[in-house]
């Protein structure tokens, strides 16, 4: 069975102080996409029982993430949520990173994390995120050096929308700013927080919590179309 790695962020503050954590929707709505099909494993920077934002908790009480908080598998997941340090890539065939503001406070200055992103990109496999999750792939680059999102169409949560939730001054870049000066090619949902999924190859990011479910569908689709992961 093909197996998927999902990132957690382990910062629990902002840089104003503001409490954070990876965002509910986030990982409800891809993880019960893929969980039929694929064996997914927990990690993030520190390990076990990383925060979650209780603003999400509170904001989202689709059945999903509601079954998400109360379901004794993920919670088992969480609790032993491996140290990225003790990741090895070759275990998994393609790597989901969950938003919350995170991935730009954490995840993004992260040298494993730039390292782990690097072997997964390299190895051509999979590399996934949504909302601020792309900010956590700032680091990665290919066999040349080069950035992954070189050459890449891609979404993450725009300027627009990080303005419009007052997180501007909780996050040390813009990722939208940032991948740009990457060389990536930026798309974006014609309405604030309308979903929108953007794949290149194995590349596939998500705009917002609402393209959840896409960025979960699309990691799927690549999973099945590939001949060597087919159950």
């Amino acid at each position: 069975m093909p197996s998927v790695l999902f990132v957690f962020i382990s910062a629990s503050k902002t840089l104003t102080g503001k409490p954070t954590g990876w965002y509910l929707p986030e990982a409800a709505h891809p993880y019960y996409i893929l969980s039929p099909h694929v064996q997914i494993d927990f990690a993030a920077p520190a390990g076990a029982n990383p925060p979650i934002d209780e603003y999400s908790v509170k904001s989202y009480t689709d059945d999903g993430s509601v079954k998400f908080l109360n379901d004794e598998t993920v919670e088992q997941k969480l609790a032993n949520a491996k140290k990225l340090v003790n990741i090895d890539y070759k275990e998994y065939d393609a790597v989901f990173y969950v938003g919350g503001h995170g991935p730009a406070i954490d995840l993004a200055s992260d040298a494993v994390n730039a390292r782990l992103v690097s072997d997964f990109w390299k190895s051509g496999k999979i590399v996934a995120a949504v909302c601020h999750g792309p900010a956590a792939l700032v680091q990665g680059v290919d066999e040349h050096g080069q950035s992954i999102f070189k050459g890449k169409k891609f979404t993450v949560l725009s300027n627009d929308e990080e303005v419009a939730i007052n997180g501007v001054n909780e996050i040390p870049f813009s990722p939208e700013d940032k991948i740009i000066e990457l060389g990536g090619i930026f798309e974006k949902a014609d309405e604030l927080f309308e979903a929108k999924t953007v794949v290149d190859g194995k590349l596939v990011t998500g705009q917002n919590p609402a393209s959840s479910a896409g960025v979960g569908e699309a990691i799927l689709k690549l999973i099945k179309g590939d001949q060597r992961l087919r159950e």
